[in-house]
């Protein structure tokens, strides 16, 4: 039978079991809190282990760095990418330049840098860690205005054309045009002084480089249409699988906040295929 002595002891044991729900709910929150601390702190030694972020990037490209004078700010994909994830992480941002993308990555591959902005090609991704692809820009050639080379098919013939010094698409380019002799150029900046003194018939790479060429050199163009497109992801060096996801997490927020589609329209990026 149900008296009121039996309720009032269902109102003591209600009454603790309520404090007790309290107790834990304050302690599993502190306990989340100090784990969410915890897990940055170990994030960042992870991605940062020196205490800074070190971001490999190299002249000539939007997708990496571009400085249209030395009085203006550095411009660049992975220049703003490189920017934001230092600011996530909570640490000082460091660029590093090089001369091409191969340096870049060479200098992520022997830990001397903690981020770069490349092609994931087979090759690389034996060297280093890579996040899913976010990126995708048209590959091309570009040629002096007067250029006997009209379509690309004319690469089919003999011709000199000229590559990024270890770049990402020259297996590629060899396999499409086999007659073309590939001429390894070190620097965009070597490209286009090739390029004006006959040295090159063309210059094969991404669109986000050949556009910046032809606004420096009017007498070119590029030819029709595309050979092979980048798919561009962030390196890291192996041994920090750890930040791999909180990494994939950070590009997807940039994305969906417009974060990289303003940094390229700000560096005026061409040729993008996707941007998600």
């Amino acid at each position: 039978m149900f008296t009121r002595r039996t309720a009032a002891v269902t109102v003591v044991v209600l009454s603790a079991a309520l404090q007790g729900c309290s107790s834990f709910d304050s302690t599993q929150e502190a306990y989340n809190a100090s784990w969410k601390e915890q897990k940055a702190i170990l994030i960042k030694q992870v991605l940062a282990p020196t205490g800074t972020l070190r971001v490999a990037v190299y002249r000539g490209s939007p997708t990496s760095l571009v400085q249209p004078g030395p009085k203006d700010p550095p411009l660049g994909v992975a220049y703003q990418l490189g920017q934001d994830f230092a600011k996530e992480l909570g640490v000082p941002f460091t660029p590093k330049v090089y001369a091409n993308d191969a340096e870049a990555l060479q200098a992520v591959a022997s830990n001397q840098a903690d981020f770069a902005l490349s092609t994931a090609t087979p090759e690389w991704a034996q060297r280093m860690n890579f996040s899913p692809p976010f990126l995708e820009i048209e590959q091309g050639v570009l040629v002096l205005a007067n250029s006997r080379l009209r379509v690309l098919d004319d690469l089919k013939k003999p011709v000199r054309l000229g590559v990024s010094a270890g770049g990402s698409g020259t297996a590629e380019l060899r396999s499409l045009y086999p007659k073309a002799r590939l001429v390894p150029v070190n620097t965009v900046a070597d490209a286009l002084e090739m390029l004006r003194a006959n040295k090159i018939d063309g210059y094969a790479a991404s669109k986000a480089i050949l556009f910046e060429m032809n606004d420096k050199l009017p007498a070119s163009r590029l030819l029709p249409g595309h050979w092979g497109t980048e798919r561009y992801a962030a390196a890291i060096p192996f041994g920090r699988g750890a930040g791999q996801d909180w990494i994939s997490d950070f590009l997807q927020k940039e994305l969906q906040q417009g974060r990289i589609q303003a940094a390229a329209r700000r560096v005026n990026l061409r040729g993008i295929v996707t941007a998600n």
